[in-house]
């Protein structure tokens, strides 16, 4: 993970490539998504079909969080 001081900043780092920035905004909802039931019982991981639906729900990148 790294930290840019802009979004500009941080798409001419990448130049073009294959990387999808993260706002802490977009990052916190992902927490809370990804770690909601944690604690309750029975849980268990996120498959990569799970874990794909709901970052295509959180609007991020189709093709750069493909885990499958």
């Amino acid at each position: 993970m790294r930290f840019f001081r802009s979004e500009e900043h941080a798409r001419r780092w990448a130049q073009g490539g294959s990387s999808d920035v993260l706002t802490l905004d977009q990052a916190a909802r992902l927490a809370r998504a990804w770690y909601l039931k944690k604690l309750t019982k029975g849980w268990r991981r996120h498959t990569p079909l799970e874990a794909e639906a709901l970052f295509e729900k959180l609007g991020f990148d189709k093709e750069f969080w493909r885990l499958r």
